[in-house]
Order: C-alpha cells, then sequence, then structure tokens
C-alpha cells in the first residue's frame, strides 16, 4: 500500500471517529398524560405544565447527563378507552416512566395495563386510597384523601364549629370521591359531627345543579361539602349562594385551582379547603418557581402546576442518579427523599408520599392559608 493511499484511509477514519463523537447524544423520553380537554382540563393543564417547566430547567442545565429530555404528551380526555390508546402508545415506544393520569379514577383504569409492562405510573395529584401500600407500578408525589379530608374535617369542627354537614359528590371519579367523602365521614364523626344528608351527580356539560342544591338546603346543615372538579364546584357554589348567601360551604382539594376562583366569582368567599399548596409561602425556592412559571405560562401554577413540578423534579433526579441497570422505581425507593418545590417529598417503599398539607379560606378571591 502506498504512503499516500495510507495516510488518506487515516484521514477518513479521524474523520469518522470525530463526527461520531459530534453526534448529538439520544434524547430522553418521559410521558406525560392527563386531562387537558373538559371539565378538569384546569388540572390536567397546570399539570403538564408544571412537568414542561422542570424539563425546560433541567435541559438548560445540560439535560440528564448530557441527553436532552423530551417531554411526550397525550390528552387522555378524561375518557377511559383514550387514557388507554394513548397510554399504550407511549408504552409501545418503551418509555421508562409516565407522569400522570391526573385523576384517581383515570388512574385506577390503567394500572392493570400499567403493571403488565415494566414503565412506572408517577402520578402529580392521585390521592386515592385504593392504591395505597401495593408494591405496584405506581408512585405519586401527594398525599392520600384520608390526609386532606381529616384535615378540612377537624378545621371545620374544632375552628369554625360545624356539628353537622350535607355533602354532595361527583360519581364519574368515586375513587377519588367516595374515598374522599367516607375519610371525611370518619374523621367527622369521631369528633362528634354528623354528615346527615349526601347526594351525588354524574359530571356533565349538562347538568343542572338547582334541584340537588335545594335538597341540600332542605337538610339545614350547618355546612355543605362538595367534592367534584372545579367547574362543577364553582357552579354548586353559585346555587347555594342564590339560595342560601350565609351558607357556610367547604370543598375538597381537588376543586382549588384558580379555575374554581374565576368561575364562581363573589360565592367563592368564605369557602373552606384543605390541601397541599401554600400559597402565602415566602420561601425563595418557592418565589422562584412562581416567577419561572408565570413568566412561561402567563399564569399562576395551582396546586397541580406544583404537584406536576415536583413530579417532574422526581423523575429527573432519579434519571439522573441511576446507575448501571437499576429501574427507575428501585432508584425512587432508594432516594427516599426528594425535594419539592414548596417542602420534602418522602416517598416510602409502596410508592406512596407523606406529604404536609394545609387549610385555606377563600377571602377577596385568594386563597389564604389558615392552618
Amino acid at each position: 500500500m502506498r504512503f499516500g493511499t495510507f495516510s488518506r484511509l487515516t484521514l477518513c477514519l479521524a474523520a469518522w471517529i470525530f463526527l461520531a463523537s459530534c453526534k448529538k447524544p439520544e434524547p430522553l423520553q418521559i410521558g406525560f398524560v392527563g386531562g387537558l380537554t373538559g371539565k378538569a382540563a384546569d388540572l390536567g393543564v397546570a399539570g403538564r405544565n408544571g412537568v414542561q417547566l422542570a424539563v425546560e430547567q433541567r435541559n438548560a442545565a445540560g439535560g440528564i447527563n448530557g441527553r436532552p429530555v423530551v417531554l411526550v404528551v397525550r390528552d387522555d380526555e378524561q375518557n377511559p378507552e383514550t387514557a388507554k390508546r394513548v397510554v399504550g402508545e407511549l408504552l409501545s415506544q418503551n418509555m421508562e416512566l409516565i407522569i400522570g393520569l391526573m385523576t384517581s379514577s383515570m388512574a385506577m383504569v390503567m394500572m392493570p395495563q400499567i403493571n403488565a409492562s415494566k414503565s412506572i405510573l408517577l402520578s402529580p395529584t392521585v390521592t386515592t386510597p385504593d392504591l395505597s401500600g401495593k408494591d405496584d407500578n405506581f408512585i405519586r408525589v401527594a398525599g392520600t384523601t384520608t390526609s386532606y379530608a381529616a384535615k378540612n374535617a377537624r378545621y371545620q369542627f374544632e375552628k369554625l364549629g360545624i356539628r353537622t354537614v350535607a355533602a354532595i359528590y361527583d360519581i364519574n371519579n368515586k375513587s377519588y370521591t367516595e374515598s374522599w367523602l367516607n375519610d371525611f365521614r370518619s374523621a367527622f364523626t369521631a369528633l362528634g359531627g354528623r354528615v346527615i344528608q349526601v347526594r351525588s351527580f354524574p359530571s356533565s356539560k349538562d347538568m343542572i345543579f338547582q334541584p340537588l342544591v335545594k335538597e341540600l338546603l332542605a337538610a339545614k346543615a350547618d355546612s355543605v361539602m362538595i367534592i367534584s372538579n372545579a367547574v362543577d364546584s364553582a357552579l354548586i357554589c353559585q346555587q347555594l349562594r342564590k339560595f342560601a348567601p350565609g351558607q357556610r360551604i367547604a370543598m375538597s382539594e381537588w376543586a382549588s385551582t384558580e379555575r374554581f376562583m374565576e368561575m364562581a366569582g363573589a360565592a367563592a368567599e368564605g369557602v373552606v379547603v384543605s390541601h397541599f399548596f401554600d400559597r402565602n409561602d415566602n420561601s425563595q425556592r418557592f418565589k422562584d418557581f412562581l416567577t419561572a412559571y408565570r413568566a412561561r405560562f402567563n399564569q399562576d401554577p395551582g396546586f397541580a402546576g406544583v404537584a406536576g413540578y415536583d413530579a417532574g423534579l422526581v423523575a429527573l433526579e432519579a434519571f439522573a442518579l441511576r446507575t448501571g441497570s437499576a429501574s427507575i422505581k428501585d432508584v425512587i425507593i432508594e432516594k427516599k427523599v426528594f425535594q419539592g418545590v414548596q417542602q420534602p417529598l418522602n416517598i416510602d417503599r409502596f410508592g406512596d408520599a407523606d406529604r404536609k398539607n394545609f387549610v385555606s379560606v377563600i377571602r377577596g378571591n385568594q386563597y389564604v392559608t389558615g392552618e
């Protein structure tokens, strides 16, 4: 072989090695599934935004070990069949982790499909106790209905002097709403209170609440407890204020979004809610997050935005910490404690989170933390 030919081959090999070394690393894909349309869309959109912000910030800092992160988003439309289809699409792409779903009813539908795969479902907001204490492929960053309902019951009984409650709940998300009502009833009864009337309804765009509201008011309970999404809760509040302006009202954390405030207007004044989001947080970490979220999405995050961001932080840190062939679930369980935007997130061996919660009272169109 002539020297010139050898030199040319050497140069070509060197060029190939150089180009190969300059090849961009393969992106790391993470899925997101939530209801981005329909009455509960405020929950899904805020959750997606929170995850997206966490991903964008991580990419700006270099990604995961040099790999950019891509968030693949799907809308489950709060429809079981749609959820099965879109989750199936993500699983077919061999995604190790999907962040979602945003409601308990959708999560319960999807768990058989998730457990049959090698993927993990990491939920920002699913709180049903039906998924607690199980060695499955489900992990969450929120507590269960037990903690929120008990907190609400204690506040109403001890701080407000409430002794009787009439409740109304949405059966379309009964894995959450029925658990919440049962947990509330247990805590409230143990204190000496009574739930004297219960009404349910299937959430739909044609739902008329006036007859149900009149039935609730006929019970003459000290307080009306609403367990529903933000839109329906706002409509129920308006009807309650129309017929009984001074009626005490409380609601579950599901409704405590900015959308509820927009729709309920003056009817929201004085409503009590327990949730894990402290809107009066003055920590620098939360201030920085709030500034970034507002700049990116031109709106406030609400509890779902915070929860989505926290879920994103957990997922991204787990991928960054993983070594060898360890599963993402094993990494999260072994790490146990992750720093969220407002508080540490303690995740036990079953993937259930222990998270501090608060009571807020709506005053002057703001959620004011009272406990």
